[in-house]
């Protein structure tokens, strides 16, 4: 999954009103993201983890710098910049990247997408210790035990009868989310450096890229391994220019139009999204309990949102409409 912004949970004013067009955009970032899962649960039987992540941000970046240059602004160079690009990389992309890439060799493609569905949980956390602007209040607190709730009904089974290689996945799947949720709380400095989202963008995505192409031909020598079968070369493509690229370009105009809040919209929608795909596309299952969990996460989301509670006070808070005479 992406990045930040679309896990932020800071308090913010009022977002701008959504209107169809962006419902619209929503959804294709919800399809976009959500089959990055999708993609991935393809390649992963003709390719390594490592071979997917490095297609896939080597070609996000080639795609990302040509619209850097069609929207006329220039790659940042200055060292200090660009070692803040290289650190984003590592916790926003390669890591989380490779964790999710790694876990769906083991888990379906749904439940990866169910256990990367807590960034905004370890986010509150992370935040509340790590900012002065951003404390755990009692309803994000309700969030983070009930959503946390949800995990404990996926894992809890399988730590009764011992690690195996699903329940690694799965821990391999909430590291992802972890890594996420600290790319969110040490991505705030770029708007401090004065750089626009497209350029952060760019410059993460090119260095994780420059990093693990590098790994991926030391680790697994692709030159090696047999001829990948066209529909996992497809799977990378889509991986890289839309699951990525597309998918930033998408967001970030969704952040012009509609701000921080109504993006992180998002966040509900991915699971849904992959669910959706690896049911009809991949034949994948979820049992009960990831079912069971997937709600208490999602409630545990809506919790920390607030637009759920605020819709319903305002509501409730409503006058009855009194009916006309005659």
């Amino acid at each position: 999954m992406q990045t930040n912004g679309v896990h932020s949970v800071s308090p913010r004013p009022p977002a701008p009103a959504i209107g169809l067009a962006d419902w619209g955009l929503l959804l294709l970032l919800s399809l976009l993201w959500g089959g990055a899962f999708f993609f991935v649960g393809i390649a992963v039987h003709a390719l390594p983890p490592l071979v997917i992540v490095a297609g896939r941000l080597v070609g996000a970046a080639i795609v990302l710098h040509l619209v850097l240059r069609l929207a006329g602004e220039r790659f940042p160079l200055a060292p200090g910049i660009l070692g803040a690009f290289f650190v984003m990389g590592i916790v926003n992309n390669a890591i989380p990247f490779t964790l999710l890439s790694w876990g769906q060799t083991h888990i379906a493609s749904a439940l990866a997408a169910i256990f990367n569905a807590t960034t905004p949980l370890f986010t509150v956390l992370l935040a509340h210790f790590t900012t002065r602007d951003e404390p755990l209040t009692p309803g994000r607190g309700l969030g983070v035990v009930v959503g946390f709730g949800g995990v404990v009904a996926m894992v809890g089974p399988k730590l009764l009868v011992g690690a195996d290689a699903s329940l690694l996945a799965s821990l391999a799947c909430l590291g992802a989310a972890l890594s996420y949720a600290t790319a969110s709380i040490y991505g705030r400095r770029f708007r401090r450096m004065g750089l626009t989202p497209l350029a952060t963008a760019t410059g993460q995505v090119t260095a994780s890229s420059v990093l693990m192409l590098p790994l991926a031909l030391a680790v697994d020598m692709p030159w090696r391994l047999p001829a990948p079968p066209i529909e996992a070369v497809a799977a990378v493509a889509g991986l890289a220019l839309l699951s990525t690229a597309a998918g930033y370009i998408i967001f970030f105009r969704l952040l012009a139009s509609i701000g921080a809040t109504g993006a992180s919209l998002v966040t509900f929608l991915v699971p849904v999204s992959a669910i959706v795909l690896g049911t009809l596309a991949l034949g994948e299952r979820l049992a009960p309990e990831h079912l069971a969990g997937m709600v208490l996460i999602a409630a545990g989301l809506a919790l920390i949102d607030g637009r759920p509670a605020r819709w319903l006070r305002r509501r409730l808070g409503r006058p009855p409409e009194r009916k006309a005479k005659g």
